[in-house]
């Protein structure tokens, strides 16, 4: 069961309220976001996208540059190396793209997820040795593929590392021993002696960051046309929206829909978004799950394709395909999830603090989001781990009070290869054995409490559905972009009377209420959570009988009682506009 707590930070919330011209509640929950001093509510409110953190601040970045620019002068042929997710696309497109602007010889290299894993490896490198590349620039990746470095530069390649991952670490006489690879210049701002203000960027961005050095003034427009691509990676990699990027989000997703890149207006327009204000859910639950599954299911060589195509008519062939490729993909994860559950339910699993579960038959490129579902629901770190060639590889999702790149660092004896950060992670093993041993020593080292694994909800302000008005609801825009480390406001209220309730949509998987509060007003409510367990849940509680009732409308005020987290909204439909409840969390 979960915990619901309410925010109680403290503030002069009529003085921030006046001086910024905003309503109390909106005060108070940008405060509930750690937003404090005037400077920081000011950049909250109101930041541009001048206020973005200079890229000379990050280290090695001029010196990558200068790098750069000379191999260009020279004509010496450039190879990008990426990850295959929605970041390393991104960030490989806004390299490959800005450098050929620049009038690089210049082509990327994206691994393939079944054969070569993530990051830089071995193949890739001599490869690019045999097809005379001078330079290597990876992307989203490197910083911990110090070998590869090291094999590249025998073969007479440099190499520029760009990345934003932690840095791999031994623990040498109980100290930190950073193992940074020995490139020409290693530009991460998660490198313990970089100076820049804000480590919690993605990929894409720090990509976004090196062009804008490299182009300057004179290229300005085309670092303007990379925005929509930094935006993007930066939800789908889930960053938190805090500072810069915020910023960068913000701005990024305002200009997608007027992007004038031939294969993004395609995708937009197959995902029945084009002429529409894209949101962080637009990027993170319908653009970015498309241009992923070419890496899960593909090669993600076919989404960046997708960016650099010139032609709209190829680009929008290009962009169903991935479409219908993420069609496939949610089946098979549905698939994957019910069989995880399934066999937690039946196996002493259930009761790890820190969930291992191997589905052999799984595509391996699922495993971190059937991790995620299993993750949400039993509010645990899980790994799922799947058979590969050669062994067991998997990905792990995390919890807030579990760091998993600390917990696997503790037992990288076991993996031939892992990585990743805190909330999230990658591993390979030789065999079941190095599995079972794994999850031995992943729970024996756990300190995680039953506190720890109860899911916070955290409630922004308790207040009556009557304070609610269309200019509130309204005012609620400012506060967008949604996301990581800025939520959507959530807001409780006690003894909501239900009315009656019907199920919508084609898998009847959408409640839709008619509810009164305390004052006898009528509310519409919505809940997009699963209907059955809200359904046993009132069944519980009040009775069979008394639910099928309230199917039929019987249901008088006051029989039936919840208490909800809830968020406003309005529900037009034709000409009529009405305030409408959103349900997330009931008791």
């Amino acid at each position: 069961m979960a915990e619901w707590m309410v925010a109680s930070k403290r503030a002069d919330f009529d003085a921030i309220a006046a001086k910024f011209n905003i309503d109390k509640v909106i005060a108070r929950i940008i405060r509930n976001r750690d937003i404090i001093t005037d400077r920081e509510i000011d950049l909250f409110l109101n930041g541009t996208l001048d206020d973005l953190h200079s890229p000379h601040l990050m280290k090695d970045m001029d010196k990558a540059a200068s790098i750069i620019k000379d191999a260009i002068e020279k004509g010496s042929r450039i190879r990008i190396m990426s990850d295959f997710d929605v970041d390393g696309i991104c960030a490989a497109y806004i390299l490959q793209k800005g450098l050929e602007v620049l009038g690089a010889n210049v082509d990327t290299d994206i691994p393939d997820r079944i054969r070569d894993g993530y990051g830089l490896n071995d193949q890739m490198v001599e490869k690019a040795a045999d097809d005379g590349v001078n330079l290597i620039i990876t992307c989203d990746n490197g910083i911990a593929a110090s070998s590869q470095t090291e094999l590249a530069r025998k073969l007479g390649m440099d190499v520029i590392v760009t990345d934003h991952h932690e840095v791999p670490y031994d623990i040498i006489n109980g100290d930190k021993v950073y193992n940074v690879p020995d490139a020409c210049a290693v530009v991460d701002p998660k490198q313990e002696d970089c100076p820049y203000p804000f480590k919690s960027i993605c990929g894409a961005v720090v990509a976004y960051k090196l062009f804008i050095v490299l182009a300057g003034e004179e290229h300005k427009e085309t670092v303007d046309e990379m925005l929509p691509f930094a935006a993007l990676a930066t939800v789908c990699d889930v960053m938190e929206l805090k500072d810069e990027n915020r910023i960068i989000v913000r701005e990024g997703l305002l200009k997608m829909g007027q992007t004038e890149n031939p294969g993004l207006r395609a995708l937009l327009t197959v995902c029945e978004l084009a002429g529409k204000t894209i949101g962080t859910f637009h990027a993170g639950f319908v653009l970015g799950p498309c241009i992923n599954a070419t890496g899960r299911l593909d090669s993600a060589k076919r989404a960046l394709s997708l960016f650099t195509s010139d032609n709209y008519e190829e680009a929008v062939v290009i962009a169903r395909e991935l479409r219908d490729l993420n069609v496939s993909r949610k089946k098979m994860t549905e698939d994957g999830a019910q069989k995880a559950v399934e066999m937690i339910e039946t196996t002493d699993i259930k009761n790890d603090r820190v969930i291992v579960i191997y589905l052999e038959d799984t595509h391996e490129s699922l495993a971190g989001i059937i991790a995620g579902r299993i993750k949400e629901r039993y509010h645990r770190p899980c790994f799922v781990v799947t058979k590969c060639e050669g062994g067991l590889k998997g990905s792990g999702r995390s919890i807030p009070a579990y760091d998993m790149y600390e917990a696997l660092s503790a037992v990288k004896d076991l993996f031939t290869r892992f990585g990743g950060h805190k909330m999230a992670a990658g591993i390979s093993l030789e065999n079941m054995d190095k599995l079972d041993e794994l999850r031995r020593r992943l729970n024996d080292n756990c300190t995680l409490t039953d506190e720890d694994m109860t899911e916070k909800i955290l409630i922004d302000v308790p207040m009556p559905l009557s304070y609610i008005r269309e200019d509130l609801i309204t005012s609620l825009e400012i506060l967008e972009p949604f996301g990581t480390g800025n939520p959507k406001p959530v807001f409780a209220t006690s003894k909501i009377s239900l009315i009656s309730y019907t199920r919508l949509g084609k898998n009847k998987n959408v409640g839709k209420f008619r509810i009164k509060d305390e004052t006898g007003k009528d509310y519409e409510m919505i809940h997009f959570g699963d209907p059955d367990l809200f359904e046993d849940f009132l069944k519980g509680k009040f009775g069979v009988d008394t639910v099928g009732s309230l199917e039929k409308g019987n249901v008088k005020p006051g029989d039936m009682m919840i208490d909800i987290v809830y968020y406003p909204d309005i529900n037009e439909y034709g000409n009529r506009r009405s305030i409408q409840i959103v349900m997330d969390h009931y008791r």
